[in-house]
């Protein structure tokens, strides 16, 4: 199975790349091409990509070329949060099986645009949401489904954390130039914006809090 990459993306370097590298010889996976609509990133990939696997790899302005390539089989998307379904849609469309970073999507429009896709291509698909398959969160859905919270009165959630030593990148907003990206595709079905460094470089995200409260305290 020869695999695209979209998206050099922290997300895909730090955790993906790790796993498929543990995995891949064992399971006939290769990955042969990378796209990135951002220079750096691109060139990046292509570099670290061929030191890991020992092989060249095809370095995409977009996923336009990448789709080119008649040899993917499947691609790995992690791009920015908002970009997900629509990478999803354009992967399907081209007759790739893909695995896809979550959060899916950030509207139910674009949700369900992309399930309709991935329905009518029959392509093998998966999010990769966590916290699914660990035994402790399998052992606390039945701790709940069996009742010993007792009758659940309230559930509140808060998702409020800033890290700025994780999500704030000054160093890549100073460096990003705008002629090095294709920032017109990079808003995908969103609506056109003006150049805006932090928008491309940076990735905002927060902490989950979970208080559950039950009648018996």
């Amino acid at each position: 199975m020869n695999v695209g990459v979209v998206g050099f993306s922290d997300r895909f370097r730090q955790a993906l790349m790790p796993c498929f590298l543990n995995h891949y010889k064992d399971t006939n996976f290769d990955i042969i091409a990378v796209s990135d609509i951002w220079k750096r990133r691109r060139e990046e990939g292509k570099s670290v990509l061929e030191g890991k696997f020992g092989h060249s790899v095809q370095a995409c302005v977009n996923n336009d070329e990448l789709y080119k390539n008649k040899d993917i089989d499947a691609v790995m998307i992690a791009t920015a949060d908002f970009q997900h379904a629509f990478h999803t849609i354009e992967a399907v469309n081209n007759k790739k099986d893909v695995y896809c970073e979550k959060p899916f999507a950030e509207t139910m429009e674009d949700a369900r645009n992309a399930l309709k896709a991935v329905k009518a291509s029959k392509r093998v698909f998966q999010v990769g949401t966590q916290r699914r398959s660990g035994p402790g969160y399998h052992a606390a859905a039945k701790f709940i489904q069996e009742g010993k919270f007792g009758p659940i009165t309230m559930v509140e959630m808060t998702w409020n954390v800033n890290q700025p030593g994780r999500w704030r990148r000054p160093d890549l907003v100073s460096e990003i130039r705008q002629e090095d990206v294709d920032f017109s595709r990079f808003h995908c079905t969103r609506p056109k914006e003006a150049w805006d460094p932090a928008n491309t470089s940076n990735t905002a995200s927060s902490g989950l809090i979970l208080r559950v409260s039950s009648a018996s305290g």
